[in-house]
């Protein structure tokens, strides 16, 4: 399991959200769906005081992660996080890793 950030995104939550130098934390919530659950969507929050964050990824002085309590969410996949200009927004891409 891994976070990667693309340039558009950093950008986007850097300038959009004044994240430079805090922390967003990834999570899974209850209703919605994504393209790998039924029922569940990814929820992000900023939050600069991880705890136990199972994996991180820091990209232009914000660090993204995704702590043991939501780790289920993102068993077997890679999350990629990118910026869609139709929706001026983050989209959220999975890649099966193999692991679960």
């Amino acid at each position: 399991m891994k976070i990667t950030v693309t340039d558009a995104a950093s950008k986007w939550f850097r300038e959009e959200m004044g994240m430079t130098g805090r922390g967003i934390r990834f999570f899974g919530k209850v209703y919605g769906k994504t393209p790998v659950h039924q029922g569940f969507s990814l929820g992000m929050t900023p939050d600069d005081a991880p705890r136990d964050p199972v994996v991180t990824a820091k990209k232009d002085d914000v660090t993204y992660y995704i702590t043991e309590g939501d780790e289920w969410f993102f068993v077997g996949y890679d999350l990629t996080v990118d910026y869609d200009p139709k929706t001026d927004g983050p989209t959220y891409i999975y890649t099966e890793n193999g692991e679960l």
